[in-house]
């Protein structure tokens, strides 16, 4: 009962309300600045199941926000300047984002709402994922050079499963007991939802089950770092005779989302498989990999 009394006064000061001292006349207020407001959001944020590399860029942001500030005031033309340093539309697009997260959730936590965030999202050029031409030669290439790098490509594109967290973390107990499908709750997945995926005969043949508790790369309880599958990457990438500028890990999950709509042309198992949070994002998702959505024999006759 304490505790839920605290965490009622606890809301009621946040939110701008007043307390009158024990005995005395003096008035207790919680009304805190900007800053302060912002510094709990930041915490609240910190707090939450997002990727480390969304907590690190949250993390910056608030050290700009705070540069920008004007005392312990968060004032328009302050963030209106901050946001003008990025030239580029898609990075000045993706600070945008992160500075009203931070904003939104200050808000919620107590925070005059005001119209703090003046500068529209700019139009960013739409940027093309290269997917992979010969995926057997590339793979065949990959498999001399790391066994570890092999499973994790082959995962990619025959699962479409993300590499950096979703597959670098998965364990033994995963797996079904016959190795057909892999059981993602959703706290381990970027959609938040539970997810099962087959998995297809040819990485069948690539897996030795162990300990249910064990990773599959590691071999222990513990995963690699979250850097493990790009450094193995940019490794094997930089002697290969095969890879293109631009083409990456994910040029596995982009090929294998291309191969599954041109067999179904279905959009909804193309979502499922895919983890994707909406069609929309789906839709999106073909639309950077140029996914022709008209054959020659739709285009006008003479």
């Amino acid at each position: 009962m304490a505790n839920l009394l605290a965490a009622e006064v606890y809301s009621h000061i946040t939110k701008g309300g007043v307390l009158r001292s024990h005995r005395r006349e003096t008035i207790q207020s919680g009304r805190l600045s900007d800053l302060e407001y912002l510094k709990l959001a930041l915490e609240s944020k910190l707090n939450s199941n997002y990727s480390v590399k969304y907590k690190t860029t949250l993390r910056y942001t608030y050290r700009d926000i705070v540069d920008a500030s004007n005392g312990n005031k968060l004032c328009a033309d302050g963030l209106s300047a901050m946001l003008n340093r990025y030239t580029n539309a898609t990075s000045y697009n993706t600070f945008r984002r992160h500075v009203n997260a931070l904003i939104n959730e200050a808000v919620n936590l107590g925070m005059d709402e005001r119209d703090l965030l003046k500068n529209k999202s700019k139009k960013a050029k739409a940027k093309l994922h290269k997917p992979f031409r010969d995926i057997g030669l590339i793979l065949d290439e990959i498999k001399a050079f790391n066994s570890n790098l092999y499973l994790c490509c082959l995962l990619t594109y025959g699962c479409l499963l993300r590499p950096h967290r979703e597959i670098r973390e998965l364990c033994w107990g995963d797996f079904s007991n016959d190795l057909s499908q892999i059981h993602l709750s959703g706290h381990r997945n970027k959609s938040g939802r539970n997810r099962i995926v087959p998995v297809p005969r040819y990485i069948r043949e690539n897996l030795h089950a162990g300990d249910l508790n064990c990773n599959v790369f590691s071999g222990n309880q513990k995963a690699y770092n979250q850097d493990y599958f790009k450094c193995l990457w940019r490794r094997f990438k930089s002697q290969s005779k095969l890879i293109d500028t631009n083409q990456t890990l994910y040029s596995f999950r982009h090929s294998g989302a291309i191969e599954i709509y041109k067999r179904t042309g279905s959009l909804v198992k193309l979502q499922k498989v895919m983890g994707h949070s909406s069609l929309n994002v789906s839709l999106t998702y073909l639309r950077g990999l140029e996914v022709a959505e008209l054959t020659e024999e739709d285009m006008p006759k003479v």
